[in-house]
């Protein structure tokens, strides 16, 4: 079967199996039924799925993972190279660059998930954890489903839980649940926010096949958390855990998608 053959197969089951959607016909543009098809994987509740069907899903998303050509962590710049001159602690480790973290081949990438766990059920969101579980596949849900029923409340702030990586081409994801900023910024949110980092790594730091590890900007989107204090006790906090743990990871990378978070960054390193 071609590209989209696969995708045509697709879409049927998924339409077939949700009775509450009413599609009155699939789009012809390849663009346009890709977008649909995400669409019904975001809204696809954690149940069984075929095994057929989940192993076209994988070969399509794997030969889209393929194609956005997966950018090595290690070959990237650390802040030692690109900030040259600057005393900045672990600067040969710590590494900022800016662009999709779907698309880096870190060992571990971090989601800012929501308490839930189970990925975002808005259809085409913009969010990292719509990005994510997107182009992870159905299985991410599925694996933090398992999770969440085991554990049986809500994930706490502050905290994280790895999970494979399923078609992405990193080997886990981390998900953390980062503070929700209401009103006014409190020392309080401040402290979650960095627990958030140091739980991560310290997850991380329990597999010793993760070397690389790559951070978004948790907290920052949807939850609104200032961009500046935000990136300042990203670093402090990473900085604060390697001092503690200074042979541990080859690579930390502060993953930026927008310019304006990759100027919050630059500006500590500078």
């Amino acid at each position: 079967m071609n590209k989209e053959e696969i995708l045509n197969e697709l879409l049927q089951y998924f339409i077939n199996e949700n009775r509450d959607v009413h599609i009155n016909s699939i789009p012809s543009d390849y663009k346009e039924k890709r977008n649909l098809l995400r669409a019904l994987m975001n809204i696809r509740e954690p149940e069984p799925i075929d095994s057929k069907i989940l192993k076209l899903q994988d070969e399509l998303l794997k030969e889209e993972t393929v194609n956005r050509n997966p950018v090595d962590p290690c070959k990237l710049p650390t802040i030692a190279e690109a900030f040259k001159g600057r005393s900045i602690p672990f600067s040969e480790k710590l590494v900022l660059w800016q662009g999709d973290i779907i698309s880096i081949s870190a060992d571990a990438i971090v989601n800012a998930a929501n308490s839930k766990l189970l990925g975002c059920f808005v259809p085409l969101h913009r969010c990292i954890d719509n990005a994510i579980h997107s182009a992870a596949g159905v299985e991410l849900r599925l694996e933090c489903d398992e999770i969440m029923e085991n554990q049986g409340f809500d994930e706490p702030t502050g905290l994280s839980k790895i999970t494979k990586a399923y078609n992405l081409p990193s080997k886990y994801i981390l998900h953390t649940v980062g503070p929700i900023i209401d009103d006014k910024l409190t020392k309080e949110d401040c402290r979650m926010l960095s627990s958030c980092y140091t739980s991560c790594l310290n997850k991380a730091s329990e597999y010793s096949d993760i070397k690389t590890i790559a951070f978004c900007c948790i907290s920052t989107g949807e939850f609104r958390f200032p961009k500046d204090k935000a990136s300042q006790i990203a670093v402090e906090s990473v900085c604060n855990w390697l001092r503690e743990n200074p042979e541990r990871f080859d690579r930390i990378i502060f993953n930026v998608f927008t310019g304006e978070d990759y100027n919050e960054y630059a500006k500590l390193f500078r």
